[in-house]
């Protein structure tokens, strides 16, 4: 039996032999309950996206602010993003500014490695998926997490050199580390290493309560 711990969502996974029994295992689990609270006393509080909170966009702090008798689309303007219209509804307004705003930088990002690699790509999306923060298909899509528009600038390039070469090689050869790095313009390590130690708490913004 095994119990895996998730930092992005909170949630424990239990993985049970083929002929164990469901009994068995959740009883297995109750004794690992001390280690399930320290995991569970290590995640981020929840940034949820209301008037006041600090966001990470494009490397920058940016304050959410509210004006009441402003337009509904958010503005970003002088390290402010600015959202108008009723209160009900600023979460979900930041929200999906935040997915356009991904999805804008990373097409762009993404055409320009492309063009560098000597390939097509054809079509770019976000999502909010867990498990990856960008994939590679073989018709040439490339889909990456929105959350990358939290990340530094230099750490959500380099997954998108990575995805980009995908398109040369659909493995992790040597060749297609070469040509990460070609494309990037350095050895990415050091962004690898950053989002495996910071990327849970990236999801962590926009849940919670005010």
């Amino acid at each position: 039996m095994k119990l895996a711990f998730d930092p992005a969502s909170g949630r424990v996974r239990l993985v049970l032999p083929t002929r164990a029994k469901l009994a068995a295992g959740l009883a297995w689990v109750e004794e690992h309950r001390g280690w399930i609270a320290a995991q569970q006393a290590k995640l981020p509080e929840g940034r949820p996206f209301v008037p006041g909170a600090v966001v990470p966009i494009g490397g920058d702090d940016v304050m959410l602010a509210w004006n009441d008798a402003g337009p509904r689309t958010p503005r970003l303007a002088d390290g402010h993003l600015i959202v108008g219209g009723p209160r009900e509804g600023f979460e979900a307004r930041i929200a999906r500014w935040l997915r356009r705003e991904a999805l804008r930088v990373l097409s762009a990002e993404t055409a320009e490695y492309a063009v560098k690699a000597g390939v097509t790509v054809s079509a770019v999306g976000v999502g909010d998926t867990r498990s990856r923060w960008g994939s590679c298909a073989s018709t040439g899509a490339i889909r990456y997490s929105w959350r990358l528009i939290l990340a530094p600038p230099a750490v959500r390039r380099a997954t998108v050199a990575h995805e980009v070469a995908h398109r040369v090689h659909m493995n992790h050869s040597p060749a297609f580390h070469a040509l990460v790095a070609d494309l990037y313009g350095r050895d990415p390590t050091p962004e690898r290493r950053w989002l495996k130690t910071n990327g849970a708490a990236l999801h962590w913004f926009g849940r919670g309560t005010s």
